[in-house]
């Protein structure tokens, strides 16, 4: 069965979780993305917590948990930080048997399995760019700098009330197919829950984007081009060093199949999973496929 809890971590940020399983079991830590919560992990949560114990927050800056009104409330030390105290407190002494992640959450994965891989013995990653890689792609793929061209929008002050006007429609358009429709999964029920979800406030969602300094230049303006192609990230915050597989949907607008080439620079221990015609919401799109894989991921012995 599937509950909620709030959890006061030390540092003052309070995290909305859904959870399932005992206490005491071996942790599965599920993060979510933009524009999403908690509550897509619900099948995952009643699936694997007979055996697991699961815990999936709403990030800070959404839903029910703290929403710091700054920008700089946002920068990557902090969200780290209410992940390190989540594990903390849910799997206290031990590491999570497993973290699992989409897009926002998955950028997060990848900073925590970097900066604290004692914190994890796994790694799942659901169409989240790994950063050198998006770095890398967004400095010299002309195709990827137009997929992120969104980015942009997210950071101006006004989107989060653009975002929600005539009902969050243009919100909800981050899901529409290339046909311009609505997808199927995403039902008139779901895109109410989203709706609600959205209505506790997304400004702090949006600051994810502004506190990132990945963003793709601006078609003709020389100095933010200027600007990405001076940014370097230091080798050692690109190693990964824990077990990973990345599932990969190809068809997904805003990040390229590029994306996974070259990962095994930085992730030795690396397997990737194709999901052909699967766009950039997995969970929702194939989760037979994404179940089966956290399975047989947790199956393997850890070396």
């Amino acid at each position: 069965m599937v509950t909620t809890c709030i959890h006061e971590l030390p540092h003052g940020i309070r995290l909305h979780c859904r959870v399932s399983g005992e206490p005491g079991q071996p942790l599965l830590l599920f993060l979510h993305g933009f524009p999403e919560g908690s509550f897509i992990w619900e099948d995952m949560l009643e699936h694997f917590g007979t055996r697991w114990r699961c815990v999936a927050p709403d990030l800070r800056g959404f839903g029910h948990s703290s929403q710091p009104a700054g920008v700089e409330h946002y920068r990557a030390k902090h969200l780290l930080q209410d992940l390190a105290a989540l594990i903390a407190i849910e799997s206290p002494g031990q590491p999570a048997a497993c973290v699992v992640a989409h897009d926002w959450g998955g950028a997060l994965a990848w900073g925590l399995a970097n900066r604290h891989p004692g914190l994890m013995q796994r790694l799942m990653i659901l169409n989240a760019p790994h950063p050198g890689a998006f770095l890398r792609e967004l400095q010299h793929n002309p195709v990827q700098q137009a997929a992120s061209q969104y980015m942009h929008f997210l950071r101006r002050p006004d989107a989060p009330a653009l975002l929600a006007d005539n009902g969050w429609q243009r919100m909800l358009g981050f899901f529409r197919t290339p046909e311009s429709a609505l997808p199927d999964w995403l039902t008139p029920a779901l895109q109410q829950r989203y709706r609600s979800h959205w209505d506790l406030g997304v400004h702090g969602a949006c600051h994810y984007y502004g506190a990132s300094p990945l963003v793709p230049p601006l078609p003709d303006d020389p100095a933010s081009a200027a600007a990405l192609r001076d940014l370097a990230l230091p080798p050692e915050m690109l190693e990964i060093e824990v077990p990973t597989l990345v599932l990969w949907g190809d068809s997904d607008p805003a990040l390229q199949p590029a994306l996974v080439e070259g990962l095994a620079q930085w992730v030795p221990r690396l397997t990737v999973r194709h999901l052909a015609g699967t766009s950039h919401w997995v969970v929702h799109e194939q989760p037979e496929a994404v179940r089966s894989a956290l399975s047989g991921f947790l199956a393997q012995p850890v070396q």
